[in-house]
């Protein structure tokens, strides 16, 4: 594998002896015929200037169409070069700023601050969360940036910091915080052949409901490893990293206002191979707009009705009773409910409009269990019965504290399910996309009805796995694979 390569103007300001990197000056670098064809090559691009055409923005510039991995990117130079590109970045950083300025207390001058951020890292500890926060979002090596106090702390710019303008102290820090960016893909690589493909699996340890167990993602892991992939799994603080891979698998619930979603647009925009990508995770998390959907394509579904605080009599004379309410962003079937009369439907509408402007009302069908059908690119991958919780309406039943209980599950071979649930489950999943999808369906005496599209399927080794085994995660692995080698075929 090849080592970093650290760009430089002039090679004076680079005064580190790194045996993990190469040191290369920029003329070099941008016109020396042995750095064309390094695919994958990290480019780490501390050129004193990287305005818009100067010889530091082409220098990733020239990165990326040699299909490199440039930090920064030429997109982070171009959102960096005026506050008006960068502006609502910043805005999202402000709780965050308020948190850290308060932990850093009366340290802190009257009105103006300047932070060098060095690879995510600064050199007052109450302020560490924050410059990570800040490089995750700008990923760029060095930057300086100036909080200004009016009523409350803000960022007033955020520029790139050359590297020959960093003081003493500050250079002392970068390089421990060059080796430690880079410590996590590029220390003591193992004896192998490279891999054909680098793959995330951004996932959450924390989660008490993770779409996939840890035995499952060793097994996304493994199967990787014998189609020539190298899988790595990444958490939230991996954002600034997300360029380094060339496929991103979301194994963590996805929402919209969410840092899952930040991660599938990043990914998207990096030219990245993606699952779940923007548009499934749009279309799937808002139940409202699945329920048009459905029902402008004719897909059977429980009769829904979309209400606001206003429509809660039509709603009632609609639906009738009882009636099952949702939020349109709940998951793990929270933020659903059922009432059974005119009072529960009052209360519960009236707790759930106070969350959304808009909510779901859908008739009640109870079943002994729901139909999950696995869909990777339009076609069926695997089966499960969910069978509802012991003396529950729903597969799960929350305790109110945090605690949960689920029903029982049975495993299906895709060829043994009802020709009727996997035609409508198929139809449902390609009004979505070709991703990964969990199509859940009622089957009743009246019929096949789907009740969601998840863009987040679970995949949990000794549940979904337990007719295909490892072949359900060789089968994901390999739709990677086709998918990065059409890719690479258009270029």
């Amino acid at each position: 594998m090849t080592v970093p390569l650290i760009v430089v103007e002039d090679r004076a300001d680079w005064q580190f002896d790194d045996p993990n990197c190469r040191v290369v000056h920029v003329d070099e670098y941008l016109t020396g015929q042995e750095f064309f064809n390094l695919r994958n090559a990290r480019v780490i691009n501390l050129c004193r200037s990287t305005d818009y055409l100067s010889v530091g923005y082409y220098c990733s510039l020239l990165a990326e169409a040699r299909r490199q991995r440039p930090l920064p990117s030429v997109r982070t130079l171009l959102d960096l070069s005026s506050k008006a590109m960068y502006s609502l970045d910043v805005g999202n950083l402000d709780e965050r700023i308020q948190r850290a300025f308060k932990r850093y207390g009366g340290e802190a001058p009257a009105h103006e601050l300047r932070l060098e951020v060095l690879f995510g890292q600064c050199r007052f500890p109450p302020l560490a969360d924050l410059a990570r926060q800040i490089f995750e979002t700008f990923p760029a090596p060095l930057l300086r940036v100036t909080f200004r106090h009016q009523e409350r702390w803000r960022i007033a710019t955020i520029r790139p910091l050359a590297l020959h303008r960093l003081g003493r102290e500050s250079r002392e820090l970068l390089g421990s915080a060059l080796d430690s960016y880079l410590s996590r893909r590029w220390r003591a690589p193992k004896a192998r052949q490279p891999a054909r493909y680098d793959l995330a699996i951004l996932h959450d340890p924390k989660d008490p409901q993770p779409p996939s167990n840890d035995k499952a993602l060793r097994q996304f892991i493994r199967a990787g490893q014998v189609l020539g992939v190298d899988v790595e799994l990444i958490e939230r603080r991996d954002y600034a990293r997300l360029a380094e891979y060339d496929a991103l698998f979301i194994r963590e619930t996805t929402r919209i206002n969410h840092h899952t979603y930040r991660f599938a647009k990043r990914a998207e925009s990096e030219g990245m191979v993606v699952i779940d990508d923007p548009r499934s995770i749009l279309r799937c998390t808002n139940k409202v707009y699945l329920a048009e959907l459905l029902r402008a394509h004719a897909i059977p579904a429980p009769k829904t009705v979309i209400a606001g605080s206003g429509d809660l009599d039509a709603m009632e004379a609609a639906i009738g009773y009882p009636m099952v309410l949702k939020v349109p962003d709940g998951s793990f079937s929270q933020g659903v409910v059922k009432a059974a009369d005119r009072v529960q439907m009052l209360e519960q509408a009236q707790n759930l409009l106070a969350k959304s402007e808009l909510i779901l009302a859908q008739e009640f069908l109870y079943t002994e269990f729901d139909w999950r059908i696995g869909i990777l690119n339009g076609e069926p991958l695997y089966a499960c019965q969910y069978f509802m919780s012991q003396s529950h309406w729903q597969i799960v039943q929350y305790d109110g504290s945090g605690g949960f209980t689920e029903g029982r599950f049975k495993t299906w071979p895709v060829l043994q399910v009802p020709e009727q649930v996997l035609n409508v489950a198929l139809r449902a999943a390609r009004l979505v996309g070709d991703g990964l999808y969990g199509v859940d369906l009622k089957q009743g005496q009246q019929g096949v009805y789907v009740i969601e599209v998840n863009d987040n399927p679970n995949i949990d080794a000794g549940v979904e796995d337990a007719v295909l085994k490892e072949r359900l995660y060789r089968t994901i692995m390999t739709e990677f694979v086709r998918r990065l080698d059409a890719r690479r075929n258009r270029t």
